[in-house]
């Protein structure tokens, strides 16, 4: 993964999300997260960052879980042959089944969208 990659989703997600409060942004310590251009860019969006401890996963175990369950439900079930087809299947199943569909007991059995909703209410 590169940095500018990582670059590319920030400003996807800025894009797509409405941010009405601080944002923080939760990262491992990978090069790509403490390089000058990505803190760069946080800074000029308003956006803190968070770091997990080094090797330990635990501090990242909303991003853990979610890697664990596109393996097993997703990506394990699939031979791709392109790069596209991947990017297109991968796709569906985040946006189509697992933020839409997709119950999470950590968050009340309730799907990733529903969750948005309410904190969405509740702001």
């Amino acid at each position: 993964m590169t940095t500018d990659l990582v670059l590319e989703t920030v400003e996807n997600a800025l894009r797509n999300q409405e941010i009405t409060s601080d944002l923080i942004l939760h990262s491992d310590q990978g090069s790509q997260y403490t390089s000058v251009a990505f803190e760069k860019t946080l800074q000029e969006k308003n956006i803190a960052h968070s770091f997990s401890r080094k090797g330990c996963p635990y501090d990242n175990a909303g991003i853990e879980s979610f890697h664990a369950s596109i393996k097993k439900e997703e990506i394990h079930h699939h031979e791709y042959q392109t790069y596209e087809e991947a990017h297109q299947a991968i796709f569906c199943y985040i946006e189509g089944f697992y933020n839409r569909k997709r119950i999470h007991s950590s968050i009340k059995y309730l799907t990733p969208n529903e969750m948005e909703q309410q904190a969405l209410e509740i702001s």
